[in-house]
């Protein structure tokens, strides 16, 4: 799979399972972590701990297994780090603190459009 095919396919494992404000960001020619980044929020502890499942099954079962899985203790956010894509899926405070979106403000917002169901 390409970065790009295994970003889209985890925008879909989470938009199956309700995630929120679900953006993705090509950082590839700005840093050499990732190519994409998946950013999601999650309502409750239970819910980040359903989307990163589903997130990590849909990605497996097309044979991209994550190379390194983080915070699932703490229950406010959790990397799912697939090389050339980095998961990150959060509580609304954890978002805000952490800021992606301004931290990685200079990177290429992804049109999901006809990826994401319509609410």
């Amino acid at each position: 799979m390409t970065p790009k095919e295994i970003a889209l396919t985890a925008v879909k494992a989470l938009d199956s399972k309700k995630g929120q404000d679900i953006k993705c960001l090509e950082t590839g020619k700005l840093t050499t972590l990732a190519d994409y980044f998946v950013l999601c929020s999650a309502s409750s502890t239970t819910q980040i701990k359903a989307l990163s499942d589903a997130c990590e099954k849909a990605l497996k079962d097309a044979g991209e297994p994550p190379h390194h899985i983080e915070g699932h203790r703490g229950g406010t956010w959790v990397l799912l780090d697939f090389s050339s894509v980095v998961v990150h899926i959060f509580n609304d405070e954890a978002r805000k603190f952490y800021d992606l979106e301004r931290l990685w403000s200079d990177a290429t917002p992804v049109d999901l459009t006809g990826v994401l169901t319509e609410n």
